[in-house]
């Protein structure tokens, strides 16, 4: 069973809606999803303290670290800077990206730092075992 971490932003419904179809599509390929949205930081700590900050961050960092693949839902250009973020890193450890595109264009230091850009419906087909490479073809800026 392979590890996923799941990047993607969740701060408003439609960001909310495609991480819903993504972790249900993730589950049904039987792949162990790390999403931060569903792993908070177990402690009573309030939210927004440097506390939170602090453990927040490592807590992603553990688990990209402990993902073989990250993948990453990508709403466009200026969607999320803390998504971008973790994709930077991923890709600086040497993890494979799959990039799932659901906005209307793309930065490049994202989309070029994918193994692969693919569509929510190509998802669906896409083999996390074979890990097929795709390049990104729509609105760049």
């Amino acid at each position: 069973m392979k590890r996923v971490y799941l990047a993607s932003p969740f701060f408003n419904e439609k960001e909310m809606e495609y991480l819903e179809q993504v972790e249900a599509i993730l589950a049904e390929k039987g792949l162990q999803v790390f999403s931060p949205f569903r792993n908070p930081i177990d402690k009573q700590v309030e939210v927004g303290s440097r506390q939170w900050s602090i453990e927040t961050f490592m807590k992603d960092i553990k688990y990209i670290k402990w993902s073989e693949i990250v993948v990453g839902i990508y709403h466009g250009n200026y969607s999320d800077s803390g998504t971008a973020w973790e994709l930077g890193y991923a890709f600086a450890t040497g993890k494979p990206v799959i990039l799932i595109h659901v906005g209307e264009n793309s930065n490049l230091m994202v989309h070029e730092g994918a193994h692969a850009n693919i569509t929510l419906e190509e998802l669906r087909d896409y083999d996390f075992n074979q890990l097929a490479s795709s390049f990104y073809t729509g609105d760049m800026l």
